[in-house]
């Protein structure tokens, strides 16, 4: 078990290898593990398949890579003192997506910018589900606010939340299971039942940590519209750890977010989110700001903490 200081200076270790280097480009973790989970699925997910098949598939894909992580860091620890920390600060670099929301989004803003609309139409399907076909500029921005608001719950700041909970294998336990519930936790007849489970235990350990990304964005934005707006709409978006963040990221961002959307060719009419303008492409900067803001408050606190426990364990 790390100590508080131990646990501040591998996250900030790991966040700097993060800022300081990306995602990787080739033979990254996350995508070699999302191909073993497409095949699992693929010769799991029958027209019989149960919750139980899903919760099985489930165990089989993310237990050995878990059981995996901690014996590593086991034997690094009992190596020698100082590879623990180490290896610690390299998980949290492979599971977190920091840099990744800024180096996959401000492109959009800039094609927006320079009036390149089929680029920044391009770019935007790359990170969305929804149709970015004959976008305007209005619902590209939109689409990339909503991301990186969303996405700075599921790649940076739940990640940093069970990496300081149990260190780097709560940070891949917690990627793990995100990346399950965006491949299986699906509403459609194929993983209705099949992804029910993924979907589920991703939504009990995005909880807590949905709420504080929520507190964060109203702390560092506009603090009263963001809180009346996680209070009054949350509760009417579908998801129930989205709504909290998205909510309260339009209202810090003084946006309004949410409305129609497009997938598959079908208008999706979805709740309003936030108060104020419609989003435009110099607000992705802005989103972006806010995630990048939020990590550095967040490493302050646990830096603060851990000297803190520092002095009172070894004064």
């Amino acid at each position: 078990m790390m100590t508080g200081l131990t646990t501040a200076l591998c996250l900030l270790f790991g966040v700097a290898l993060d800022m300081a280097f990306g995602e990787v480009r080739k033979w990254h973790p996350l995508v070699g593990f999302g191909y073993l989970a497409n095949r699992v699925e693929q010769g799991l997910n029958r027209a019989s398949a149960s919750r139980w098949t899903g919760a099985v598939a489930w165990l089989l894909v993310v237990l050995p890579f878990v059981l995996l992580t901690l014996l590593a860091l086991w034997l690094a620890h009992h190596y020698t003192i100082w590879l623990a920390p180490i290896l610690h600060g390299i998980l949290l670099y492979v599971c977190l997506g920091l840099r990744s929301l800024r180096d996959h989004n401000l492109p959009i803003q800039q094609a927006l910018l320079d009036g390149d609309i089929a680029s920044a139409q391009r770019l935007t399907s790359y990170i969305v589900s929804r149709d970015t076909d004959d976008a305007d500029e209005e619902y590209l921005a939109k689409a990339s606010v909503e991301s990186v608001l969303e996405n700075g719950c599921d790649a940076v700041f739940g990640t940093l939340f069970w990496f300081m909970v149990l260190g780097g294998a709560g940070a891949v336990l917690y990627r793990l299971a995100n990346t399950l519930d965006a491949m299986w936790g699906y509403r459609t007849s194929r993983f209705l039942r099949f992804g029910c489970v993924a979907a589920r235990i991703d939504d009990g350990l995005n909880w807590l940590p949905a709420r504080l990304t929520a507190l964060t964005y109203a702390v560092l934005g506009n603090t009263r519209l963001a809180l009346q707006c996680w209070q009054q709409q949350a509760p009417r978006w579908p998801s129930p750890n989205a709504g909290p963040v998205m909510a309260a990221g339009a209202g810090a961002l003084h946006l309004t977010l949410g409305g129609n959307a497009r997938y598959d060719g079908e208008n999706e009419s979805r709740p309003l989110l936030g108060k104020g303008k419609l989003a435009v492409a110099s607000d992705i900067q802005r989103a972006w700001q806010l995630v990048f803001g939020g990590t550095l408050l967040w490493l302050g606190i646990v830096i603060l903490i851990g000297l803190f426990l520092s002095g009172i364990l070894y004064a």
